[in-house]
């Protein structure tokens, strides 16, 4: 609770300053448009009030997705910060939208800008400013797990292109006399509208559910393996609560032999270990294998051959033979585009009845949740 009370604060300073940055840029950038007749300029420092906007909605999501877990919502609050990034992305969007309408009309009616030297140096240090604004954002975002602010901060190096676009054509305009804020308006535009889909797309797929990385899952697995009693790990399932804030559940093959003591102080001993080193809060079910059992070893030997002359059978697991119950049960993983799961299983079944007819085979369908 301290780390996230740390975290939740350290985000919130961030966003301050985003906020302080972001103020100063609307109230310079104001003064130039409204002095040079520059609707670019005008809308870049509209584009920054939406901005401080973003930053106001960072720092209250950090603070919701920061309270504690309460008996309506037992796995706390952090999926807020989702949320919030996704309002971040429509602000986004509608800056992009807004600047494409604006730099159509300027395109087809132009209007005669007035730079002077003190427009320049305001926009060269408003690009500066966006750019050291964007990379501080990303660089914390990614430190604290943050994707408000790494939106944010993309959104911050989207700005720095505009004022930069916008710098390059006060200039060209002082030099030249062409006026092209409405043809780099509409770049721009195009830009900020793909960074906008992009940061909703990525926030979108945390709210749905997304796979777990797999480095990261197979990590856990391996970290769950190193313990002597543990014969494989299986049928690992995370679900993501908020940044680094994880519950899942995992299955461990062990000896069909160990007493419900012994299963239940290895549980003790794997839960916390995961818990400390991954940040993963895990439930553990468990898979029995056969020991001492030389008829068992040899049906798994024909079993794992058979199956693998399915290719798109991904892994099998979880193995059994049930001697007094003439069973054998075991499951398999298939990948997400096979739908007639039913077929494979009929023909895998009755392969194997052919080969053993006393026995019967419980054949479970696993999907590819994790690595």
């Amino acid at each position: 609770m301290k780390q996230q009370t740390s975290r939740t604060g350290e985000i919130i300073r961030v966003s301050f300053c985003g906020i302080a940055v972001n103020l100063c840029l609307v109230i310079f950038k104001m003064i130039v448009g409204l002095t040079a007749h520059s609707i670019a300029v005008i809308l870049d420092a509209v584009n920054n009030l939406s901005d401080m906007l973003s930053s106001v909605i960072t720092i209250i999501g950090a603070k919701l997705a920061g309270k504690a877990a309460d008996r309506k919502h037992p796995y706390g609050h952090g999926r807020i910060e989702y949320v919030s990034a996704s309002i971040i992305a429509l602000l986004v969007l509608l800056a992009g939208f807004a600047s494409m309408k604006e730099s159509i009309v300027k395109l087809i009616h132009p209007v005669e800008t007035k730079h002077t030297v003190f427009s320049i140096i305001i926009l060269l240090a408003a690009t500066a400013s966006k750019i050291i604004l964007g990379k501080y954002y990303q660089k914390k975002g990614g430190e604290l797990n943050s994707e408000s602010l790494t939106a944010s901060g993309t959104d911050a190096l989207f700005d720095a292109v505009i004022s930069a676009a916008t710098l390059i054509a006060a200039v060209i305009s002082m030099t030249v006399g062409w006026n092209l804020e409405g043809l780099l308006g509409i770049v721009i535009s195009l830009f900020i509208l793909r960074a906008g889909y992009e940061i909703i797309t990525e926030t979108m797929n945390h709210i749905i559910g997304i796979r777990a990385d797999d480095d990261f899952t197979a990590q856990i697995k391996s970290c769950i393996c190193a313990n002597p009693d543990v014969h494989g790990a299986y049928d690992l399932i995370l679900h993501n609560y908020g940044p680094e804030k994880y519950f899942g559940s995992v299955h461990i093959e062990v000896d069909d032999n160990l007493s419900a003591r012994e299963i239940d102080a290895l549980s003790r001993s794997i839960v916390p270990e995961i818990y400390q080193e991954f940040g993963v809060l895990l439930t553990i079910g468990i898979y029995a294998t056969n020991t001492h059992n030389d008829t068992a070893v040899q049906i798994r030997e024909t079993v794992r051959h058979v199956v693998g002359q399915y290719p798109e059978i991904l892994q099998m697991h979880g193995f059994y033979v049930e001697e007094a119950a003439r069973a054998v049960s075991f499951d398999i993983m298939l990948d997400y585009e096979i739908e007639n799961t039913s077929d494979i299983t009929a023909a895998l079944s009755s392969e194997l009845t052919e080969r053993f007819p006393e026995y019967q085979f419980f054949i479970n369908i696993d999907r590819d949740f994790s690595e």
